[in-house]
C-alpha cells in the first residue's frame, strides 16, 4: 500500500465567513490536484474557527477568584485561564503554566485546546463549536462539486499524558469513522483479534501534522490520498464521539 500526504499550498490566511469548501476546491485547481473517491483531507482547526469567527478576545475577559486562584498556581496570565475554564466542563490539573481540563465537547486536553499561535495579537482561537458539523459542511461542498466520496477531518495539536511533545489529534470528522474495531480480523498466525481497536483519525491526523508544522509552515490542510482502508471506515453519520473514552473507563482521573 501506497499513501500519498499532499499538503496544500495555496491556502490563503483564512477570515471569518470565508468558505473552506471552497477555498479547497480553488486550490486543488491552481494545483492540478483532481479530488478521488476515498480522498480525505485534513484541516487544521484553526482555520475553521478563523473562518467561523470563532475568537476569544482576551483583553476583554474579567477573571474570576476562581482563575485568579489557578493563575497564582499556574503561573498564567489570569485571563487566558479565565478563557480555558469558560471552555471546560472540568478542571483536571493544574501544573506550570498548563491546565488539563475536560472540553466542552468532551476532550481531554491541555488549556482546553485554546490557541494563541496564528492569531492575530489579542486574540486566541478556541476549538470549533462543533467539528464535526463543521467537516460535514465542508465534506458536502467538495462532494456536491466533484460527485466523488470524500472524507474531512478536523485536527488539533495535543501533547499526552505520559510522553513529551504534541501530536495531531483529531477532533472531528464526516464521512469516515474514526474509530477502526478490528475484533475478529486474523493477525499473521491466523489467530482472532480479541481488543484491538485502532484509532485511525488520530494516526492520519498525526501523518498530516509532520506537513502543516507547528509554526509558520502555512500548510494548514493535507490531502491524503490511498488510505486502504477508506471503504471500510465509510460512514457520513459517525462523528468523533467513538473515540472519547466514556468517563467510568477513564482510569487516570
Amino acid at each position: 500500500m501506497t499513501l500519498e500526504l499532499i499538503g496544500l499550498k495555496e491556502i490563503p490566511l483564512v477570515k471569518k465567513g470565508d468558505d473552506i469548501g471552497e477555498i479547497i476546491l480553488d486550490d486543488l485547481k491552481k494545483e492540478e490536484i483532481p479530488i478521488e473517491d476515498g480522498d480525505i483531507f485534513l484541516i487544521a482547526e484553526t482555520l475553521i474557527s478563523k473562518a467561523e469567527g470563532n475568537f476569544i478576545e482576551i483583553e476583554k475577559l474579567e477573571p474570576t477568584q476562581e482563575a485568579i486562584e489557578i493563575a497564582e498556581k499556574a503561573k498564567k496570565d489570569p485571563k487566558i485561564v479565565q478563557a480555558i475554564l469558560d471552555a471546560s466542563n472540568e478542571v483536571i490539573v493544574v501544573g506550570h503554566n498548563f491546565m488539563v481540563t475536560e472540553t466542552k465537547h468532551g476532550f481531554v486536553c491541555a488549556n482546553a485546546g485554546i490557541d494563541e499561535s496564528n492569531a492575530a495579537d489579542g486574540l486566541a482561537t478556541p476549538m470549533p463549536e462543533n467539528p464535526d458539523l463543521s467537516a460535514k459542511i465542508i465534506r458536502e461542498t467538495l462532494e456536491e462539486v466533484s460527485g466523488k466520496d470524500v472524507a474531512v477531518i478536523v485536527t488539533d495539536t495535543q501533547g499526552r499524558a505520559f510522553r513529551v511533545g504534541a501530536i495531531g489529534t483529531a477532533i472531528g470528522c464526516s464521512g469516515i469513522k474514526p474509530l477502526w474495531v478490528r475484533i475478529g480480523d486474523k493477525d499473521l498466525y491466523g489467530r482472532a483479534l480479541e481488543t484491538t481497536e485502532v484509532a485511525t483519525a488520530d494516526e492520519l491526523a498525526a501523518a498530516a501534522s509532520l506537513l502543516m508544522g507547528q509554526a509558520d509552515e502555512g500548510i494548514p490542510i493535507v490531502l491524503v490520498k490511498g488510505f486502504s482502508a477508506f471503504e471500510t471506515l465509510r460512514d457520513t453519520e459517525a462523528g468523533i464521539d467513538q473515540l472519547i473514552r466514556p468517563k467510568e473507563f477513564d482510569a487516570f482521573r
